[in-house]
């Protein structure tokens, strides 16, 4: 096209680029074990990775199918300690753990779900989701016999070793960051896929209507109640796995650091710095404040007021977040050449 400037090049070649440069990013991180091997680094990487499926699975929610949840962290802390629980008192298989420790969370989801969900006004689900998060985080610091309350659980067994096609030993029993770090990039690339592929079915199609408007949603036959739930489970779901995950992969738990409200702050500010109702947001808003707040950590007393800042001017400049931003930045580029053109 003759009156195509260079910026409207550029902005069509970064959003042809975008699938490009996510399936370039995944593979960097299937690799970067082999590049980095510093045992730091990789533990920062698997908290990237923790918080990312944690958003991700937020963002389903509230971002695709509109249901304001802010007890996020309670399905996180169910299946952290569900899997403790069996694999200590019921001495099974961590690898079984974690998969029933994301089946307990979406549950006792579809406990609290059922009944909220079918109230229609967002700010009592958004109520109904704190309380329960609160209970639970209550229950978990008095329920002494099974949860050892305050002074939270130790001793929690590590994954399995196991033999990789018969083959390959995989050790996690030494404590080496590299098998768990390849297992949450399975577990946050699985969540990955399963929200992909249901978000570009009908049942995202349906997500994306109640989100707008939910009335006019359910005169066009989409069940309200039914498809929140959806959503509601899955994201459930895959929090509780990540919360399993996390209790093999720490050993200890302790009520304030899966229950408390701190963590469901942290998901809600990675979902907004990286974009809300976009795919790939969160995970940018993940690794973006997960390695800021790292990198400022020589800072001592200052990091956090750094990070708060920092944070606000993000939201202030880009409050549609940093996917959206960029795109934005792009297209005022696009339309500064254009004027620029006119005027010669």
């Amino acid at each position: 096209m003759k009156n195509e400037t260079y910026q409207d090049r550029l902005l069509k070649t970064f959003r042809a680029a975008n699938p490009c440069l996510m399936w370039a990013f995944f593979v960097v991180l299937a690799i970067l074990p082999l590049v980095v091997k510093s045992e730091y680094y990789l533990s920062v990487m698997i908290i990237c990775l923790i918080y990312a499926t944690l958003a991700v699975s937020w963002n389903l929610m509230v971002g695709y199918a509109g249901i304001l949840s802010f007890g996020h962290q309670a399905f996180y802390g169910l299946g952290a300690y569900f899997s403790a629980i069996m694999t200590m008192e019921l001495h099974l298989s961590p690898w079984i753990g974690i998969p029933l420790g994301g089946c307990f969370a979406a549950l006792l989801s579809f406990v609290i779900g059922f009944p909220c969900l079918r109230l229609r006004i967002a700010p009592y689900i958004a109520i109904a989701t704190l309380a329960f998060s609160e209970i639970l985080l209550v229950i978990c610091k008095n329920w002494v016999s099974l949860t050892r309350g305050e002074m939270g659980l130790s001793g929690i067994p590590p994954l399995r070793d196991f033999s990789l096609f018969g083959l390959f030993p995989v050790v996690f029993s030494g404590g080496a960051k590299v098998p768990y770090y390849y297992v949450m990039l399975s577990i946050f690339f699985i969540t990955l896929l399963f929200i992909y592929f249901q978000t570009s079915s009908r049942v995202g199609l349906a997500f994306k209507a109640m989100r707008e408007e939910q009335d006019a949603a359910a005169s066009l036959g989409v069940n309200i109640t039914r498809y929140k739930l959806i959503a509601f489970l899955t994201g459930s779901f895959f929090a509780g796995v990540t919360g399993a995950f996390y209790a093999h992969y720490v050993s200890i738990l302790a009520p304030d650091a899966v229950f408390g409200m701190g963590e469901m702050v942290e998901i809600v500010a990675i979902t907004l710095i990286g974009g809300i109702g976009t795919f790939f947001g969160p995970i940018l808003g993940a690794f973006v404040l997960v390695i800021g707040l790292e990198a400022l950590r020589g800072l001592a007393d200052y990091r956090l007021m750094i990070y708060g800042a920092v944070m606000v001017i993000l939201i202030i400049v880009m409050p549609n977040g940093l996917l959206a931003g960029f795109n934005h930045l792009l297209e005022k580029a696009r339309n500064f050449g254009m004027f620029r053109k006119a005027r010669n």
